[in-house]
């Protein structure tokens, strides 16, 4: 059975290749490695260090406060179901 922290991890890899930097006024050059949004973006978007989004996202057991969520959340542009 899947550990919460690694569903979360999941969860977040999953909707961070979903986004464009473009969404956010980032730059977006030809030779990014990933699809969507890079961590280091995330991070900064969301006001965290990207030390505790990488730590979050490998679904390491972390207890992420609920302003660091719904930081989180506004980034991802979550619906209410997510």
């Amino acid at each position: 059975m899947i550990s919460k922290s690694k569903e979360l991890g999941f969860f977040l890899k999953k909707k961070r290749s979903t986004l464009r930097p473009e969404q956010f006024g980032l730059k977006c050059d030809k030779k990014r490695r990933v699809v969507g949004l890079k961590r280091e973006e995330v991070a900064d978007l969301a006001g965290v260090s990207i030390d505790w989004y990488v730590r979050i996202e490998q679904g390491q057991n972390v207890n992420p406060s609920i302003d660091v969520l719904l930081s989180l959340s506004r980034v991802f542009q979550l619906n209410n179901e997510e």
